[in-house]
């Protein structure tokens, strides 16, 4: 069975609850980090690597240095799904744990 794609209601609904994060351009969930330094930021990539994996639903990240920026959409939904709304919770949890503004 497909994921379904969200409403714009039920995006606008889970940002409420979603600190930090944006609907860009590309109509993909959006969020930047910034660690103290490279290992940092690299560290908490590996973490959520491990959590997207689990979870069979994989983040699309730039990272420069300290910077990680994060963009989240279901491809088999063809947009912003409940999955993400899931990872996303996961990655603000684990960026608070790790100091990350």
């Amino acid at each position: 069975m497909a994921t379904r794609p969200a409403s714009e209601t039920e995006i606008s609904q889970a940002l409420v609850s979603l600190p930090g994060w944006l609907v860009n351009d590309a109509h993909k969930l959006e969020r930047s980090f910034r660690f103290t330094d490279f290992m940092a930021a690299f560290a908490f990539m590996t973490r959520i690597a491990i959590e997207a994996e689990r979870m069979n639903h994989h983040p699309e990240w730039f990272n420069v240095y300290n910077r990680v920026r994060i963009e989240l959409t279901t491809h088999d939904a063809d947009g912003i799904s409940q999955k993400d709304f899931k990872l996303a919770n996961i990655i603000n949890k684990q960026a608070t744990l790790e100091g990350a503004s």
